[in-house]
């Protein structure tokens, strides 16, 4: 087995994450299993908890683990399916030692870093190795090369290369090179520094990953190659992608990116075959049409957010040849300016996930919008409930409708908490998570566009559907197309004669990739296109 580790030099949000899994798509098309793994130095135990101003979205795995979102390029760009063993946080690292040390199992030995947390970190590699059985193993360690707390993963890395072999292993530094404006040239000191730093540890790293938004010219990589050690050719320019995150696997590739890494690690394997990817790609660059779809959210201003759904868009606009424009819409300023103001001219409606009060109005307010006018509306997660919340108060006529979430005494409780989440106190990993089966009514959209009766989704929300509610709802053309196998859990609500308005309780853009979108977000786009169409928009 062979194991790749990606670093991180001189600043943060380089882009590692997409860099390995550009890797691991170029492996995969070389004919290997990839399993990739994201090591987290952060003392959270998950990003559950953590404020998406902090952290973006919170990726959800079919176990139910709540992980970073960087596991959402890696299976979106590999057909790996991945587990909470993918996802190694300090805070996990800490809280297994001193359980294990409570417990009495390291025999009355002084509990250290050295061994016992690198000890940990490395038992994850192995588990890793042994469960999922890769041929190569990609890992992304967080943070940056100086940061104190990312020490004992780095440690760690040293001791496994010596005890796996340094012929098994890989080491790639993405860094950033900084234009100096004055000068007029790329600076290479801050690179020099950072692979400097992972030397003193006893990490050597053979290639060299340079971010830049100006071409790096022969000269700097010549320098960059004699005082950090690496070959030439493996100081890789990693230049802004000109229109898409896809397009980076291939242009990773043309600079030969894959065969280095095989060449290091001894491996003999074609060369990838890339048709599918480059097809998907012209999609996504050169479509033949476009539409604009409003995503209306609470934190809007923030790209990584609601990463994973401008994601399933993009998928979903290339399967229907087209560019989906997103127009960004803030919930509050929704709520304060008004729907046909800030919502005018749009094809399509989005309401995405989000916990708290601030915006709901104005959510409520985009989704009347969307009912009344007919324009396509596609909620998740509290996107349903948005949807439920002003059908009860503008169509059943229940005044002062709500969640319980957001108004404790309201005199309709259209949504309220789940009754296993009575009397949950700790916040984390204790929503309703993971992967969980939902049967569709025949005759629905949903049914229609999954194509099949039965459909499993991934699932992170406290709050639910009052089935005590249903029979009016049902009675004033609300319809639940979809439910837990029970009955018992609303998992899709639909409006039958609107054009499209197809709301569900779990985050399907989770499961969408770029060559299998995911079936609701294909239909959405496709709904706004006719309505683009019917309105010579």
């Amino acid at each position: 087995m062979k194991y790749i580790f990606f670093t991180g030099g001189v600043v943060s949000s380089l882009g590692k994450g997409l860099a390995a899994a550009s890797l691991g798509t170029l492996l995969e098309r070389r004919g290997l299993k990839v399993v990739l793994q994201k090591f987290d130095p952060y003392l959270n135990v998950d990003p559950g908890t953590m404020s998406p101003y902090q952290h973006g979205e919170v990726y959800v795995l079919d176990d139910g683990a709540e992980t970073d979102l960087d596991l959402g390029h890696y299976e979106r760009f590999t057909s790996c399916n991945l587990s909470r063993l993918n996802n190694l946080t300090s805070g996990q690292v800490y809280e297994t030692v001193i359980r294990r040390e409570r417990k009495g199992e390291y025999l009355g030995s002084t509990v250290q870093v050295i061994p016992h947390v690198t000890d940990e970190i490395k038992n994850r590699m192995r588990a890793v190795a042994e469960s999922m059985g890769a041929d190569v193993i990609i890992t992304e360690i967080g943070g940056t090369t100086g940061d104190i707390e990312g020490l004992p993963f780095l440690e760690a890395l040293r001791q496994f290369k010596d005890e796996v072999g340094q012929e098994n292993v890989a080491f790639v530094h993405v860094t950033l090179l900084p234009f100096i404006k004055a000068a007029g040239e790329l600076k290479t000191k801050p690179t020099q520094q950072s692979v400097a730093k992972l030397r003193e540890i006893g990490i050597q790293p053979q290639v060299l990953l340079c971010r830049s938004e100006h071409p790096v010219e022969d000269d700097v990589r010549n320098k960059l190659a004699m005082f950090c050690n690496v070959p030439k050719d493996a100081v890789i320019p990693f230049l802004d992608v000109a229109d898409s995150i896809y397009e980076a696997p291939l242009r990773l590739h043309e600079e030969k990116f894959d065969d280095i890494v095989c060449r290091c690690l001894g491996l003999k394997v074609p060369d990838p075959d890339l048709s599918s990817w480059r097809q998907f790609v012209a999609r996504v660059v050169h479509p033949a049409q476009k539409v604009k779809i409003a995503v209306v959210g609470k934190y809007i201003e923030l790209q990584d957010a609601y990463k994973s759904i401008y994601e399933a868009l993009t998928h979903a606009g290339a399967a229907n040849d087209t560019r989906v424009v997103v127009q960004k819409v803030d919930a509050q300023e929704l709520d304060e300016e008004g729907a046909e103001k800030l919502l005018a001219g749009c094809q399509g409606i989005l309401i995405p996930g989000g916990f708290g009060e601030r915006g709901i109005e104005g959510k409520v307010g985009a989704a009347r919008y969307a009912r009344e006018n007919g324009i396509p509306y596609f909620g998740l997660c509290l996107g349903m409930q948005i949807a439920v919340i002003e059908y009860a108060r503008d169509v059943c006529g229940l005044t002062g409708a709500d969640s319980t979430e957001f108004t404790k005494d309201t005199p309709h409780p259209v949504i309220c908490l789940l009754e296993e989440q009575q009397h949950i106190e700790e916040k984390g990993g204790s929503m309703r998570l993971g992967t969980w089966r939902t049967v569709l009514q025949e005759g629905s959209k949903a049914r229609e566009l999954y194509g099949t009766d039965t459909v499993s989704e991934r699932h992170r929300h406290r709050y639910e559907f009052n089935q005590s509610y249903r029979e009016l709802f049902e009675k004033a053309g609300l319809r639940l197309s979809g439910t837990s196998p029970d009955g018992d859990l609303a998992e899709i609500v639909e409006i039958p004669g609107h054009p499209f308005f197809v709301a569900v309780q779990f985050h399907p853009e989770f499961q969408s990739k770029p060559n299998g979108p995911h079936p609701l977000f294909k239909g959405f786009v496709q709904a706004a296109l006719d309505y683009k169409s019917a309105h010579n928009l």
